[in-house]
């Protein structure tokens, strides 16, 4: 799973007794499952569309959180979350099925306040948790959180400096190997490396890593 948070804000902080959110995703299934999710953390109404075309008419009548996926049949999700940033919506959250670290920074650019990958695998081989189980737990940790608190995710501890390094490359889209010729270690040294980033910043997979390191300014 991968997520990054952006603004101390709450999904109930603008309608306490009444939270809303759009659900923008094509496949159906996916759609209806991240919907029982956010009813199950107090969103009592939502929205559901497949693309851009049908959830762009709604943009104008803001509600507090918008669900989108990446890639839809018709466009960018990406670009329909800044479109809602920019109508007023306070919350925006990403679903993709790639650990795509390009598609991290445009998120990043956009105002995205979460980025959840939803592959079966990612590409330091760790299992991820289901899509929809993961914007859940991506809401859930919007909703969480008090007002004051810092960007990152709790419980993150400091990278070493060579940590440091190692993600920066990894934010330079380089593999494993070309890290560690870089850096003069062994492929296995620069998993290991990875692994410890992964626990210390709480996410698994390197577009997460890269989202809490930019977000927090871990890197540049």
């Amino acid at each position: 799973m991968s997520v990054l948070l952006d603004h101390p804000t709450s999904l109930v902080a603008y309608r306490p007794n009444k939270p809303t959110a759009m659900v923008v995703v094509a496949d159906p299934r996916v759609r209806s499952t991240v919907t029982r999710h956010l009813w199950a953390l107090g969103v009592r109404d939502v929205i559901e569309a497949s693309s851009v075309a049908e959830a762009r008419p709604r943009v104008s009548n803001p509600r507090d959180i918008c669900v989108a996926e990446v890639h839809l049949p018709d466009g960018s999700g990406l670009t329909l979350l800044s479109e809602t940033r920019a109508a007023g919506w306070p919350n925006g959250l990403a679903l993709s099925a790639a650990d795509d670290i390009g598609a991290v920074r445009n998120a990043l650019a956009g105002g995205v306040k979460g980025y959840v990958v939803t592959g079966t695998r990612n590409s330091m081989g760790m299992t991820t948790r289901p899509g929809a189980a993961a914007i859940g737990a991506a809401a859930a940790r919007l909703h969480r959180r008090p007002h004051g608190a810092p960007g990152h995710p709790g419980g993150q501890r400091e990278l070493s400096g060579r940590e440091v390094e190692v993600l920066r490359l990894v934010a330079e889209g380089q593999s494993n190997k070309a890290i560690g010729v870089s850096m003069g270690l062994s492929a296995l040294t620069v998993k290991s490396h990875l692994a410890r980033i992964a626990r210390k910043l709480g996410t698994g997979d390197r577009a997460g890593m890269v989202a809490v390191a930019l977000r927090t300014g871990i890197i540049h």
